[in-house]
């Protein structure tokens, strides 16, 4: 009999939480029990409609019992504090926050790209930036044949990356916009988002670069294992409900035809290649939504730089980007016999 895992999901509740959930279901992933744990606030609640009988429990010190793979999307704060004590207590933890990604000691992992640091040891694992995951999935099977020397990268993410707050303030002010009227000031944009760009996502820091635009330079060089990749990242936040999409420009050492470029991610795991411009197919966020495949189009070679290429990447930030990466983390380690 093919054995079955005790599952935690700290912070159940969250979209992310949620979606984790519906990954562990759909994917038909070999669990014998579902912990769905959570703040006070929905403690004694059902998950949802959809999943009435796996009531939500508080998160506690206790909670660590009868686990032996925990799926964490509660925050960095939470994360610091309660993924140690799942560790302890014998379960491999997979963490969506930012908590742990650039501890050397803890792996980084898009098993796309680095399964391969996986180990018999590995009992706290990190799940990446998810702009970060969609855009290595897209550059490691060029990487592997060609040799990245550089990367410049614009991403154009939707509000859901933000939260559910950010995406009600979409909405709420979208409405008002088309009503004529003056929207709301935003509360968790950092300016109105309701046909807008705005070009910020996070705080800035002291080299004029934002912290999600530093996350894509370190988290990319620790996954692709390239410690000195140069690489340079925008970041904008666009009126988009779900879904990320990139402008990715990359040089390699070699040269690297968009022909080849094509015919490698046609091959790639985890992506499918949509790159029919003259008809008018290429990859779109209402496109990517729902599904845990990276898109890639627009497949060009570079007019100005030798050896270059850009590609428009674009992927569902609340799956690839987070949830069902996490989830394939925990398959991935099950395939090798590590858990």
């Amino acid at each position: 009999m093919n054995k079955k895992y005790r599952v935690a999901i700290v912070g159940a509740t969250g979209a992310v939480g949620r979606e984790m959930l519906r990954m562990l279901q759909v994917r038909r992933f070999p669990y014998i029990s579902i912990k769905a744990l959570a703040s006070e606030r929905s403690s004694g609640k059902p998950l949802s409609a959809d999943n009435p009988s796996i009531i939500v429990e508080k998160l506690t010190p206790e909670s660590v019992k009868d686990v032996d793979i925990a799926l964490f999307s509660a925050g960095a704060t939470v994360s610091k504090e309660y993924a140690p004590l799942f560790v302890k207590a014998g379960a491999v933890v997979i963490d969506n926050s930012s908590a742990w990604r650039m501890d050397p000691d803890i792996a980084l992992v898009v098993p796309e790209v680095n399964a391969h640091v996986l180990t018999s040891k590995t009992r706290l694992i990190a799940n990446p930036n998810c702009s970060t995951i969609q855009m290595v999935v897209a550059l490691q099977p060029l990487h592997a044949f060609a040799k990245l020397t550089k990367v410049i990268v614009s991403t154009y993410q939707s509000t859901s990356g933000a939260g559910q707050a950010a995406m009600d303030e979409l909405r709420s002010q979208t409405t008002d916009v088309l009503a004529g009227k003056k929207p709301a000031p935003p509360r968790k944009m950092p300016a109105t988002i309701a046909f807008n760009c705005v070009p910020q996502i996070d705080v800035f820091e002291e080299n004029g670069f934002t912290k999600e635009e530093m996350k894509m330079v370190y988290e990319t060089r620790k996954i692709m294992g390239i410690a000195d990749l140069p690489l340079s990242a925008t970041a904008v936040r666009v009126p988009v409900f779900r879904s990320h999409s990139e402008s990715v420009w990359a040089q390699f050492e070699k040269p690297l035809s968009a022909v080849q470029a094509r015919e490698l991610l046609q091959k790639a795991p985890g992506v499918i290649v949509v790159d029919d411009p003259a008809n008018k197919k290429y990859p779109q966020p209402i496109d990517a939504e729902g599904k845990t495949e990276t898109f890639v189009g627009r497949i060009r070679e570079d007019l100005a730089t030798p050896n270059g290429l850009v590609m428009w990447v674009v992927s569902d930030n609340l799956l690839k980007g987070a949830a069902s990466n996490a989830v394939q983390i925990a398959e991935t380690m099950i395939e090798k016999g590590l858990i």
